[in-house]
């Protein structure tokens, strides 16, 4: 996995990771300046180049939205983009995958003419200097506080100490990315576990930075999409961040089922979409006659996920259908709370009867 450190396209000298602007505008991204005055913006998914361009364009100008729009291509500045960027390690990855995530992110830079720079690179670089300083601030854990390896935090996903890991939650950023390294362990259990758990931590950490845990689901399903995917843990962690935050991310909830479609990847759908409809089944409810057809499906542990999902709905359309499964003796694996079962579809059935 070959992995480069940021350069200036122009002057080739390494660039320090963008920083959070202190303005606090709307949609606003990161920006960073190299030393031969090039300026650069970061869009993290590499779907809003436009505005990045337009975000490095006018903080080059100090914010001077008046100055930035009266400027030329060419004879005014010059523009470079530098793909494949990963904003949470800072990282260029050429190949376009690191530790299992998918990196599409760019940085956008934007170099201003001398003349045009002299006026506008002291106002600029006071902006910075600023937002240097609040980071360091914010990012700053009290010195009480223990830094746990990626091993200590594998330990504690394994024996499923969800309390230990929700404190550390609370001061480590960092437990994000070894969580989402976990999903894609070759243990089901620890993947699972990490899953559960990842959606658990993310409800800790939105409550301070919820456009943190929007990248982390776009992400996550971004890396689903992609051909040849397995899914591995990245569907049950979706499904479990919008389990734990049903009320910011249910417009993710279409992307779940558009999964249904591909046969490797729909019992993990399903998963993910029970564990939304066991908190919240008024979002998944009037989905409910799509999911009817799975319970026919010839794959056991589709049929078994399904009547769960099902029963998690209270879906008495399905009566039917579920009795009709009395008799289905195939196993499946089903995970709940940290704990693999083996079931049978029968009795996955029966207990969705239950709850009808």
């Amino acid at each position: 996995m070959i992995t480069l450190k940021p350069t200036c396209p122009f002057c080739g000298l390494p660039v320090a990771r963008p920083k959070e602007q202190v303005t606090r505008r709307p949609n606003e991204m990161p920006v960073g300046a190299c030393s031969c005055g090039a300026v650069y913006a970061c869009d993290i998914t590499g779907h809003n180049l436009g505005a990045a361009f337009i975000e490095a364009l006018v903080f080059g100008c100090n914010l001077d939205w008046d100055l930035a729009w009266g400027l030329l291509p060419e004879e005014d500045y010059l523009e470079k983009l530098v793909e494949n960027y990963d904003y949470e390690t800072h990282l260029i990855v050429p190949g376009g995958f690191y530790e299992g995530r998918r990196i599409t992110g760019a940085l956008y830079f934007v170099k201003l003419h001398p003349d045009i720079l002299e006026v506008t690179r002291q106002g600029m670089q006071n902006k910075l200097e600023r937002a240097a300083a609040i980071s360091s601030q914010t990012s700053t854990a009290p010195p009480c506080e223990k830094k746990f390896t990626k091993k200590e935090i594998e330990a504690l996903v394994n024996e499923y100490q969800v309390e230990t890991i929700l404190n550390i939650a609370r001061f480590e950023r960092r437990l994000i990315r070894e969580l989402q390294r976990l999903l894609y362990a070759g243990d089901e259990l620890l993947r699972l576990r990490a899953a559960d758990i990842l959606g658990k931590v993310a409800a800790v950490i939105a409550q301070k930075d919820p456009e943190t845990i929007a990248r982390l689901l776009q992400g996550l399903l971004t890396s689903v999409t992609d051909p040849g995917s397995s899914g591995w843990g990245a569907i049950d962690a979706a499904g479990a961040i919008i389990a734990n935050l049903p009320e910011t991310f249910a417009g993710y909830i279409p992307t779940l089922y558009q999964l249904l479609v591909d046969t490797t990847l729909r019992p993990q759908a399903l998963r993910a979409i029970g564990s939304i409809a066991r908190v919240k089944p008024g979002l998944i409810r009037p989905a409910c006659l799509r999911f009817l057809p799975f319970l026919q499906d010839p794959d056991p542990a589709t049929r078994g996920y399904t009547a769960w999902l099902l029963g998690n709905l209270s879906a008495a359309t399905a009566r039917d259908m579920l009795q009709g499964l009395q008799d289905d003796g195939q196993p499946v694996t089903f995970y709940d709370s940290g704990n693999l079962q083996k079931k049978t579809v029968a009795q996955l059935a029966s207990e969705a009867l239950a709850r009808l």
